[in-house]
């Protein structure tokens, strides 16, 4: 593995749902580290690096989300089985037999999603998607077993799902759950690296937020920290090169970033878009435009923070996002990073200040 697939690795096999991201901010913190002599963390747990350019006039914000989709403890039944509610946007059968890790205050116990077997449902009931409500996770109860004592379990543990990172066979394809949106966490990881050798107008403010998947929450606290003149989120794309939309031109892995033109919370600044299509035709670095008509990301907060804050989404695409395992294309990755370190080198003052002029 090389340092970028290392580092995928290791944020990604982290525990990290919605309101339990101290494992993934901790190895945020390391790296940021290693590029910034300023961190900044708000009070709930988002986190920057601090980057100063040539000039300190402007300032920009670059950030992912460290939280992924996972589960909460809801309820302990009385022969041992655990209920549980979603932490971000799940479908039913997604988690369906999946297996699952339970963080508790004596370590993690990994169980497995169960429900009534197809067996015993009528004809009818099989066509239905089960909703979460009716499933269960299953940790080896038995009679006279009591979970809460021997395994430490109570309402409130985050659940998450048990997957591994994994280069595909083939080696441009990586398998992972967690890439919503720990590969952002790690494009400005690389972002800031690149940035420490290479000359930029303004100061940057690299890192990434909490809370995203729930409500967009670390991105409001956040922007009121950092007081930026533009933002910059990452966050991914969604592929489409599966059946039946298999020959997807645009929405597809090794398709370059994604730069999202539409969301329901994000309509980008149209000065800082065509900035951001100019500057990848330019430079010749793959991109494509796209559409979200349902669902947000954390420029849907960003943007709206103080007096208004020109604000674009960019990343790359991701087949199989909010499951246990979505594919992700190096390249894309790659076609990211440089994608933002050009578009933040032309963020001077004259230039944005003509987004909202």
């Amino acid at each position: 593995m090389d340092a970028t697939e290392k580092l995928l690795k290791e944020l990604t096999e982290a525990n990290g749902v919605s309101g339990y991201e101290k494992d993934v901010r901790a190895i945020m913190k390391r790296e940021l580290k290693k590029t910034t002599k300023e961190i900044l963390t708000d009070k709930l747990g988002s986190i920057v690096g601090v980057k100063k350019g040539s000039k300190d006039d402007v300032r920009v914000m670059l950030v992912g989300h460290m939280d992924e989709i996972g589960f909460m403890v809801k309820e302990i039944t009385s022969d041992g089985f655990i209920k549980f509610l979603p932490l971000g946007g799940w479908w039913g059968h997604v988690a369906l037999a999946q297996r699952m890790r339970i963080v508790t205050s004596k370590g993690t116990v990994i169980g497995v999603v169960g429900s009534v077997p197809p067996h015993n449902l009528p004809p009818e009931e099989r066509k239905k998607v089960l909703e979460i409500k009716d499933m269960f996770i299953d940790v080896g109860a038995q009679k006279g077993f009591d979970v809460r004592k021997k395994l430490g379990i109570r309402v409130g543990d985050p659940i998450i799902p048990d997957s591994d990172f994994v280069i595909m066979g083939n080696s441009k394809m990586y398998l992972s759950k967690a890439f919503d949106n720990r590969v952002a966490c790690a494009i400005a990881i690389d972002v800031m690296k690149k940035l420490k050798s290479s000359r930029h107008p303004n100061i940057v403010l690299g890192g990434a937020t909490v809370q995203e998947e729930v409500g967009l929450r670390g991105a409001a606290t956040l922007a009121h920290l950092g007081n930026p003149d533009v933002c910059l989120v990452c966050d991914t794309g969604i592929a489409l090169d599966m059946p039946p939309n298999s020959y997807s031109k645009a929405e597809r892995l090794g398709g370059g970033a994604a730069v999202l033109v539409y969301d329901a919370t994000l309509i980008p600044n149209l000065g800082l878009r065509d900035l951001v299509i100019k500057t990848a035709e330019s430079k010749k670095i793959p991109y494509h435009l796209t559409t979200m008509e349902k669902g947000g990301t954390d420029a849907g907060r960003m943007h709206i923070t103080r007096f208004g804050v020109p604000s674009i989404v960019i990343g790359p695409p991701v087949r199989y996002i909010h499951s246990h395992n979505g594919i992700l294309n190096r390249a894309d990755y790659d076609n990211t990073v440089k994608l933002l370190v050009e578009v933040i080198k032309k963020l001077d003052k004259k230039t944005v200040d003509g987004f909202t002029s």
